[in-house]
């Protein structure tokens, strides 16, 4: 049986972006410095980067396999399933890779300076984590999928936004619990328990504060129209509500386009055109995190 890989996945620093684009140390400090900035807070968190993956490399068993990936090239690499991903940078990079496992493990390392609900070990707490791997039961973090019926999916951790990609007003049928309304809005977020934290918490508090959102393992998803508008011709009655295993929230364009993306990533979404028919629902899939 082959020994487990370790992929480590990170994300370029701005320091490391800043240097790409200016060329120098000098130019990119000059550039700063222009704007009333200093490179030095940058240079701090990238060296807290660089110790941070030197100490998870250090980390991985001498006999296991192990490689590396920078987030552009994620929807590049081949995981394997005997893989164990170890995830060093903030949340948002633990999002970014769901979509493209299946089943792996997930480990998120907080270099420090972020929020940790997705990265929240230590750097020297890696070497007990791998250890754990063939024993320890992971959570299981529910995800979002979305399928149209000419057969392409887009699958989400946090939420997935379905509208314009302008300021434009959406218009669609919402179909949702045998009930059905014509609507024009900023767009439809549906999120899940990992999600709550973000944009689902800020639209809950405006839309439905009564409205409990899930647990980051449950399987149920929240669901919330921005701004629906009134008019003699699309309604506001169906605004917020959840779906629960099973359940699935279908949309009928109305509009001559609109998109939809997860977890904030515009550039990987799917485009929909006028009459085409979607639905949102829990995906068959979760990620699964220590």
């Amino acid at each position: 049986m082959a020994s487990p890989r370790v992929v480590v996945v990170h994300r370029a620093t701005e320091y490391e972006e800043l240097l790409a684009r200016h060329g120098t140390r000098g130019q990119a400090a000059f550039f700063l410095a222009n704007r009333g900035r200093s490179l030095d807070e940058l240079e701090r968190r990238h060296e807290a980067q660089a110790a941070a993956r030197a100490k998870v490399a250090a980390s991985i068993p001498a006999d296991w396999r192990r490689a590396e990936t920078e987030r552009s090239e994620v929807n590049r690499f081949v995981f394997g399933p005997e893989d164990v991903v170890v995830v060093v940078g903030q949340d948002g990079l633990v999002a970014n890779v769901a979509k493209y496992l299946a089943g792996q493990v997930v480990i998120g390392i907080n270099p420090g300076g972020h929020a940790g609900v997705l990265v929240p070990h230590r750097p020297e707490d890696c070497a007990r984590l791998l250890a754990s791997v063939a024993t320890a039961r992971p959570r299981e973090r529910t995800m979002v999928s979305i399928r149209t019926d000419d057969g392409q999916e887009l699958t989400a951790l946090n939420e997935i936004y379905l509208g314009q990609p302008t300021h434009q007003s959406s218009r669609y049928r919402l179909e949702v619990g045998g009930r059905a309304e014509r609507q024009s809005s900023s767009g439809v977020i549906v999120g899940t328990g990992t999600g709550s934290t973000g944009w689902c918490a800020s639209l809950q508090r405006v839309v439905d504060p009564q409205s409990p959102l899930p647990g980051a393992d449950e399987a149920a998803l929240a669901w919330f129209v921005r701004e629906a508008w009134p008019s003699p011709t699309t309604g506001v009655e169906l605004t917020s509500g959840r779906l629960g295993p099973g359940e699935e929230l279908a949309l009928v364009v109305e509009s001559d386009t609109l998109v939809a993306f997860g977890d904030g990533i515009e550039d990987d979404r799917l485009t929909l055109g006028w009459g085409q028919r979607v639905v949102i629902l829990a995906a068959g899939r979760s990620l699964r995190t220590l």
